[in-house]
């Protein structure tokens, strides 16, 4: 009986502090927005973290993608291959990385790469009393600090998604018309053709958009949070990656699903 309880104990006190930092990071997202114009005003800040979280993640990005788009090219084409339709590999392509691959698997690396590393920057900053500093000297860490970060993220993450679905597609281009043979006129034709502006491009656009917003929320916030102790900092990076993970997955099928209820 007393194991139950415990366990009920747990479980409840799991539940209570799980809605508290939902309430606590909800309170914190409107204080962001509260003081982004702040940040935005000093506009080198916000050009120094899309540098930091843009520019240094192109590396990953570019040979990423590179390689998502050969391995597409080459089990595409086999697939294609089978029902006589080797020449809409262009097709399977494109449409793979603007609908889904190009913003997931950007959005997956960006958590890794800048998402840790905006959570370990802030987390450090608030073990050494940093922040606290700041609050001190009346400069609001908030701005100064948390809303440069998240809009350079923001910012970032969709160039990041169309680049690894430009290189994608480059790949793809690589393996099916240089190293296969596959008509390089039907590649391009029939890949024009089948993507649309609209249902295709923009789609992706705006799920590249929602994960850079959610990834750089859950940073900033995870660092911000942090337990001020190298074991809480730790902790800290470690939620800002499963978190950001699942929180892609998770969005990228709601998005879907009413990205394709609205086609139908």
């Amino acid at each position: 009986m007393n194991g139950l309880l415990n366990v009920i104990r747990r479980l409840g006190a799991m539940v209570v502090e799980g809605v508290w930092r939902i309430g606590f990071a909800a309170r914190f997202f409107m204080l962001l927005l509260r003081h982004s114009g702040q940040s935005l005003m000093r506009i080198h800040l916000t050009v120094r973290e899309i540098y930091f979280s843009g520019v240094l993640s192109l590396l990953i990005i570019v040979v990423s993608g590179l390689f998502v788009g050969m391995v597409l090219g080459l089990q595409g084409y086999e697939t294609l291959q089978r029902y006589g339709s080797g020449d809409a590999l262009g097709v399977l392509v494109s449409l793979s990385l603007t609908r889904e691959l190009g913003p997931v698997v950007a959005g997956l690396l960006f958590a890794s790469r800048a998402g840790l590393a905006v959570t370990a920057e802030i987390g450090l900053m608030k073990t050494t009393e940093q922040l606290d500093a700041m609050d001190m000297m009346a400069v609001n860490p908030i701005a100064r600090v948390v809303a440069p970060r998240f809009w350079g993220g923001v910012i970032s993450m969709p160039l990041l998604a169309a680049l690894f679905s430009a290189m994608g597609v480059f790949g793809g281009w690589l393996i099916g018309v240089v190293f296969i043979g596959v008509d390089d006129g039907a590649f391009w034709s029939q890949m024009q053709a089948a993507v649309d502006f609209r249902f295709d491009i923009m789609n992706g656009v705006l799920k590249s958009f929602v994960f850079g917003a959610t990834v750089a929320l859950i940073a900033v916030f995870e660092g911000y949070d942090c337990t001020p102790t190298a074991e809480g900092l730790s902790r800290a990076i470690t939620r800002t990656v499963v978190t950001s993970a699942l929180a892609i997955l998770a969005l990228d099928f709601v998005l879907t699903s009413l990205m394709f209820r609205g086609q139908s």
